[in-house]
């Protein structure tokens, strides 16, 4: 295998690895506001909406690393 072709393989399993982050946040951020929505104790409505604000921090962050990834994705992209 060439070098280049070592590269594009690791940036596209970086990808992948990516979106498979961003899905598993996604599905803990809804189970979050379920759980904030349908609580019945003042503590685990409080402690959901404290899960959800950091799981939503926590998606941002990956999916600007996935905008990352795709703009080097498209040919020609810059680099800086």
């Amino acid at each position: 295998m060439t070098e280049p072709a070592r590269t594009t393989d690791d940036a596209e399993a970086v990808f992948l690895d990516l979106h498979a982050q961003r899905e598993e946040l996604e599905r803990q951020l809804s189970l979050a506001q379920m759980r904030r929505q349908f609580s019945t104790g003042v503590d685990e409505v409080a402690r959901a909406g404290s899960d959800e604000a950091s799981l939503l921090l926590s998606l941002d962050r990956i999916l600007t690393q996935i905008r990352a990834a795709e703009y080097k994705r498209q040919p020609n992209a810059r680099r800086w």
